[in-house]
């Protein structure tokens, strides 16, 4: 089952992937991505996503392309006892199981962990529940949405605007994605020790939970029951991108060396003498303030002027840029951060590459995303099942 041209720090591991949505695709892009061989499992009408958004080539959509590359497509019917069979087949032999089920249907399934651990003890059997599995709630579904407003994310914007709202991007699918793809490879480190496999359950709500407590609890770390929760600095309405004669500049100050250059730039040295500003204990009272004063300031010059005033005064400064601007901006140019390639089937592609850089074990896109099914036929007879099994396996 193993691609034979994988590269990457995960070379060599077999993953069956039974994921579906944003959050598992995403954690199993990124172990494919390091050179996992992933057997991405479908069923006949293939994995959600591949409907959702602009396409080509049927089944091939935005959506689907930019979390599937690298992947091999194994059609399966499973509600026939034949197809399960040759799932489980695929489960034996391989060192990872990543699925989107809650804990009772995966049971139903016949793909619980204690069933796959007493057939494959040294398998990692990882999955991420909207909620724990061992409380009240282990059962009830959950999406982005509804882990942004739960975790606290969606009452942040309430603090900082007024309105309780989602940020503009499914971030509890994918931060979620991101730490079941990195507790995957634990999983592996500890197996790689002890010989163990084990269970691995992300669940989204206290994952975000975590996420957003890092600087918002702020007073409650000490155990305040009155205490404000709320990191001020990032509440306050001045927080943005600062608007010049012409865009928007990004910046920010945290010693005292670069207020002293926030305010050299803006030609007010002064203001590093200001009892109010001249100390970080003293700006951290008086962010609103602060942040109001250098959106005035900042609405006198041109963005270039800004840049390179804030450049000569070692203060970090970005453009704020829009998403149309990404696939041309010379700096990611320059590194070759976006990959193109052409898809046997849907045509050009354009996706971002790997950011993450290993000096001895260098990551790769393993592959572009494959069509339903692609690898059905490959993979089952590498099990030894013929065609006409295949074929009424995969109807």
């Amino acid at each position: 089952m193993t691609a034979s041209n994988a590269q990457g720090p995960l070379k060599g591991i077999r993953v069956v992937d039974l994921t579906q949505f944003i959050c598992g695709p995403v954690a199993t892009q990124i172990l494919s991505d390091y050179g996992a061989d992933i057997v991405k499992v479908e069923q006949p009408g293939g994995d959600l996503n591949r409907k959702i958004g602009p396409a080509r080539y049927p089944g091939m959509t935005a959506m689907f392309v930019g979390m599937n590359r690298g992947k091999r497509s194994v059609v399966l019917n499973l509600r026939k006892p034949e197809a399960l069979t040759a799932l489980n087949r695929m489960i034996n032999e391989a060192d990872v199981l990543v699925h989107s089920m809650r804990p009772d249907a995966a049971d139903r399934l016949g793909v619980g962990y204690s069933t796959v651990a007493t057939r494959n003890p040294r398998m990692v059997y990882a999955y991420a529940p909207g909620y724990r599995s061992d409380g009240p709630d282990r059962d009830r579904p959950a999406y982005d949405d509804v882990i942004q407003g739960e975790s606290g994310i969606a009452g942040i914007t309430e603090l900082a605007t007024g309105e309780p709202r989602y940020l503009p991007t499914v971030i509890a699918d994918k931060f979620c994605g991101h730490i079941l793809a990195s507790s995957i490879g634990m999983a592996l480190v500890h197996r790689e020790r002890t010989g163990e496999g084990q269970e691995v359950q992300v669940p989204m709500l206290e994952t975000m939970l975590s996420f957003n407590l890092i600087e918002h609890l702020w007073t409650g770390a000490f155990d305040e029951p009155r205490g404000e929760l709320g990191y001020d600095r990032a509440l306050t309405q001045y927080r943005r991108p600062y608007k010049t004669m012409d865009g928007y500049v990004c910046l920010m100050a945290t010693s005292d060396a670069q207020w002293r250059g926030v305010f050299t730039a803006c030609d007010r040295p002064e203001l590093a003498h200001d009892p109010r500003f001249s100390t970080l204990a003293e700006r951290s009272k008086r962010f609103p303030e602060l942040y109001e004063l250098l959106g005035q300031e900042m609405l006198k010059r041109t963005t270039a002027d800004w840049r390179a005033r804030l450049d000569a005064a070692d203060v970090p400064n970005g453009v704020a840029k829009k998403l149309r601007d990404l696939p041309n901006d010379p700096y990611l140019k320059q590194t070759g951060f976006f990959h193109r390639y052409s898809h046997p089937q849907a045509g050009p592609m354009f996706t971002p590459s790997i950011p993450v850089q290993f000096s001895k074990s260098p990551a790769r896109i393993q592959g572009p995303p494959p069509t339903l099914g692609e690898h059905t036929q490959s993979v089952l007879t590498e099990l030894g099942y013929g065609g006409d099994e295949i074929a009424w396996m995969s109807e």
